[in-house]
């Protein structure tokens, strides 16, 4: 097993890349979002790099930066290329620290397709990565919070725990419970998000199985 944390949300827009900030600056680990899509609005590398404090981290290139907001296959297709996932793999044994976490950051959730052929589910196995679920409260989020438990279940991939965002809601507790996954700390809304807060926060996670 791979010093690796593979980064995965219920969904979009739930704060998978702040998660992921703040879990790297807990670690003290390499950030890396091997396939990023919709570039009009910056990188998520570009955001995490301008929230970490510590000396250590480093922030890997993508292998794949996709113009489209979309999913990326679709996105790959519109500018005329196709994700090579060996291509990932061959990277992260490049970008790996040889004695510290890589912190890596998907695109959406966990069945988001790559390709034709591969979702993200498959890339994390292949990754030997373990696994953070970032969940928020929303209509519909136990569903789709149970639903990315179950798949995780069935895979066989290990999961370190949940990471909740955003405001609090009992639903984050049954969500614990009835996944048997553990909760990892939550990271609360904030009118500014900037180094200190995330350092701040990244003192309050509790990722024992990581160390």
């Amino acid at each position: 097993m791979y010093k690796r944390i593979f980064i995965t949300g219920i969904g979009t827009g739930v704060g998978k890349t702040l998660t992921a900030a703040c879990v790297t600056e807990a670690l003290q680990a390499d950030y890396w979002k091997p396939v990023q899509t919709g570039l009009e609005e910056g990188t998520d590398t570009e955001t995490v790099r301008s929230l970490l404090s510590n000396p250590v981290s480093v922030c890997h290139k993508e292998v794949y930066c996709l113009r489209e907001p979309a999913s990326p296959h679709l996105a790959a297709r519109l500018e005329q290329t196709r994700i090579d996932v060996e291509r990932v793999l061959q990277q992260a044994e490049i970008v790996q620290p040889a004695d510290r976490w890589l912190v890596a950051e998907g695109a959406g959730g966990l069945m988001v397709p790559l390709n034709e052929d591969v979702f993200t589910l498959d890339l994390v196995a292949r990754l030997q990565a373990q696994v953070i679920i970032v969940a928020q409260n929303y209509l519909g989020s136990i569903n789709h919070s149970l639903l990315t438990a179950r798949v995780l279940q069935q895979s066989g991939i290990p999961v370190l725990g949940w990471i909740f965002s955003g405001d609090y809601h009992t639903n984050e507790d049954e969500v614990v419970q009835w996944s048997g996954y553990p909760r990892l700390g939550r990271i609360p809304q904030a009118a500014r998000v900037d180094r200190a807060f995330v350092k701040e926060q990244a003192g309050k996670l509790t990722i024992t199985g990581a160390h």
